[in-house]
């Protein structure tokens, strides 16, 4: 029954390609586990997980893990996106696309010029 509840973070984690997953049921308590690619993902099901039961759901407990504790994301930039975008989607605020353009140096020259395709680290703040 709590399976069918929590079925939707199920579903992000495996749209997500967690790692190491591992999903039980004990006593109406949902156990979740596996690792996540970055903290961002990591987030996204949390969030998931508290749009469903609230902010201390007392029906699932999750240990969820980060690969790669180095950055925040990795953003492969899509086609009309600019930095200010890509940080307000990942931060909430367009100003810090500063912090994006400083974090990728390596391969961006001016905070106006992206490509579709280029593959971003958007930095831990």
């Amino acid at each position: 029954m709590v399976k069918a509840k929590y079925q939707s973070v199920l579903d992000l984690g495996e749209k997500l390609n967690i790692q190491n997953g591992d999903v039980s049921e004990d006593n109406g308590v949902l156990k979740v586990k596996g690792t996540a690619a970055t903290q961002y993902e990591k987030n996204l099901l949390w969030d998931k997980i508290k749009e469903i039961g609230g902010e201390n759901p007392a029906d699932i407990k999750a240990d969820i893990k980060v690969a790669d504790t180095s950055v925040y994301a990795r953003h492969t930039v899509k086609s009309g996106e600019t930095l200010g975008k890509i940080a307000k989607h990942y931060y909430g605020d367009p100003m810090k696309y500063q912090k994006i353009f400083a974090a990728n140096t390596d391969i961006l020259k001016n905070p106006d010029l992206i490509h579709p395709n280029q593959e971003l680290i958007i930095p831990n703040l």
